[in-house]
């Protein structure tokens, strides 16, 4: 009598790949993310790197996880514990083991558990999941390396070769535990591997190996169906932060009718919007690598002077070197997209980790009275819309626009339902051409109700000027150092970004209208904060969560939407920058923080116990 396999369905799960460096687990974490965002399920992902470029191998620094969240229903977070490890040595399991849920799915690679393996990872036992205390977890022990070498020796691959497949064989045997057919993903691997047929499959041969390695232990553990969501018709594909904030600013240049020119250096974890949008030259995209930050943003704004949605790519140390030169942009008055993709600091700090903490330098980093507009994206798919409102913000208001993201966004993914770009609004402009007033055209002549000064781009006939850093007379554009002049250039260029209040939407509050607790944050925490609210509303709690997007200017209705509320609570990944700035925006404002700087993503469940006793209190 065959045995049959005892079937689960979930609602969600959290799956978490771990192993070394060279393992693989960000390309099979990613596959089995695409996997299941194809088969209909909401996602969310986190890969976690190490600092260390290659840590020496089955050690506790060079450990690399992705961890996937997959779900029915809407997905904010990556999930705060796993229901499933896939631990490819002694190290990926010690380093996680405070990431799973009791009663885990653990699997391992028993090839890679011996004495040596276990003394590399600091165990002090022969038995590893004893001392972590891991007693009821489900373990599936697979001699995943020696099967793929046995598996694959039919291709004449090197021992070395053969070896690096086991992470496919591993992704195999995740497939089969959530019943997820392997044939899109054999597509995934014939189109990353086209140029190298014979290795793609191997990968494919190891893929199904491991698929059928499940089926065979089906009697010892429990397999898992997550059913799929309806979604919306369109076109989808799972897309992360760098990328979708790539594809934001192409939109914003064609929208605007501008050629998009990014001059940058790479740096993590900014690095792959270069990469990005370097590949896409067929869209008219100018993407330039140069010797350094400076010389990154420089030509930016040389592009931007030249007529060019002009954007700049970088990471908190990037944005510190780039400050004078967002100054000149400042005083030139001239369009330009900052992007800063913030990570752990301060120095080079913690490069693959993600931080809030240059919320104060994108505001105020720069000498003189140098404001600038700043705007959070709050989730990978919404880097989209925060690049595109950068390069609208930008042209239409002729000034710097500064985006944080940071690496938990960039590197994150979620399914996206690409845009139909004939839905998002025109961009404008403000050429000299609609200039009206009776005095002769000066380069720092200004619309009357924006105070924008109109963009005169060099060959156009009548208009021929020079900007640059030196104070300008607010009617002849001429050099001044006249006292009331600079007073009244000072007023002018705050004056035009506080009116751009009137141009972006208001603050949204969602949850209950007669919350007891009002929640606040901004950035790349909306997911954890959003998730949190919604636990407290399951059980009994009335609270709601203003999330913002536009930092500067605020939203017009953010004094009316901060004082409504008798208990607020503003939760961030520094030491309250934004939480200080809000207490310097509106009077009387006085907020509880809840700060944690750890280079990771907030807990869920620590914040609905935090925020519960808050309420409680």
């Amino acid at each position: 009598m065959t045995e049959q396999t005892k079937v689960t369905t979930l609602e969600k799960v959290v799956v978490r790949f771990s192993g070394d460096s060279g393992d693989g687990m960000q390309l099979t974490g990613t596959i089995f993310s695409n996997l299941s965002a194809i088969l209909g399920n909401e996602i969310s992902t986190f890969p976690d790197f190490p600092a260390e470029i290659r840590a020496p191998q089955g050690s506790l620094t060079g450990v690399s996880g992705f961890q996937v969240h997959l779900g029915s229903r809407k997905i904010f977070t990556p999930g705060d514990r796993a229901d499933v490890l896939v631990a490819m040595n002694p190290a990926a399991l010690k380093v996680n083991v405070n990431h799973l849920k009791p009663n885990s799915i653990i699997i391992i690679d028993s090839d890679s558990f011996e004495k040596a393996d276990l003394d590399k990872a600091k165990f002090i036992t022969n038995d590893p999941f004893k001392e972590l205390g891991l007693t009821t977890a489900q373990v599936v022990a697979a001699p995943i390396t020696t099967m793929v070498k046995e598996g694959l020796a039919e291709f004449g691959l090197d021992n070395k070769s053969a070896v690096r497949c086991k992470n496919m064989f591993a992704l195999g045997l995740v497939c089969w535990l959530f019943d997820r057919p392997l044939n899109e993903a054999e597509h995934m691997l014939q189109n990353k591997f086209a140029k190298k047929p014979t290795i793609a499959k191997a990968n494919i041969k190891a893929l199904t190996d491991g698929y059928n390695y499940g089926n065979n232990i089906h009697a010892s553990v429990s397999t898992y169906r997550i059913e799929s969501k309806k979604a919306a018709p369109g076109f989808y594909t799972d897309i992360n932060g760098n990328k979708a904030t790539s594809y934001g600013l192409i939109a914003a240049a064609e929208k605007a009718g501008l050629q998009l020119f990014l001059g940058s250096y790479p740096i993590t974890p900014a690095t792959d919007i270069l990469q990005e949008l370097s590949a896409r030259k067929e869209l008219g995209v100018k993407a330039l690598q140069f010797e350094d930050e400076i010389a990154g943003i420089c030509t930016a704004i040389g592009a931007s002077f030249a007529g060019s949605l002009a954007a700049t790519s970088t990471s908190g140390p990037g944005l510190a070197l780039k400050s004078e030169a967002i100054g000149l942009a400042v005083i030139a008055e001239l369009p330009l997209v900052i992007i800063d993709v913030q990570r752990g600091g301060p120095s080079t700090g913690m490069p693959t980790k993600s931080e809030q903490t240059d919320l104060l330098q994108a505001l105020y980093g720069r000498n003189g009275e140098s404001p600038v507009v700043v705007i959070a994206a709050s989730t990978p798919t919404d880097c989209f819309d925060a690049a595109f409102w950068a390069g609208k913000l930008a042209v239409e208001h002729m000034t710097p626009v500064i985006l944080l993201t940071d690496s938990f966004l960039a590197n994150g993914s979620s399914a996206w339902r690409i845009p139909d770009l004939n839905t998002y609004p025109e961009i404008k402009p403000t050429y000299p051409a609609s200039y009206k007033g009776e005095d002769p055209w000066k380069p720092y002549r200004r619309d009357p109700e924006t105070l924008v000064r109109y963009w005169a781009i060099p060959g156009m006939e009548g208009f021929a000027h020079r900007i640059g850093g030196l104070e300008k007379d607010y009617d002849t554009s001429a050099i001044s150092t006249e006292p009331y002049n600079h007073q009244k250039m000072i007023q002018a260029r705050q004056a035009k970004i506080d009116k751009i209040a009137a141009f972006i939407p208001e603050l949204e509050v969602i949850g209950d209208a007669d919350a007891d607790l009002l929640i606040i944050g901004w950035g790349g925490t909306f997911g954890h904060l959003c998730e949190a609210m919604e636990t407290m509303h399951e059980n009994g709690k009335k609270v709601a969560l203003a999330h913002f997007k536009f930092i500067s200017p605020l939203p017009k209705n953010t004094v009316e939407v901060l004082t409504k509320y008798k208990k607020v609570v503003i939760a961030e990944q520094n030491n309250g920058q934004f939480a200080n700035y809000l207490r310097s925006k509106v009077s009387g404002f006085t907020p509880y923080k809840f700060n944690r700087v750890k280079g990771q993503p907030f807990i869920v469940s620590r914040l609905v116990e935090e925020f519960t006793k808050l309420l409680e209190a």
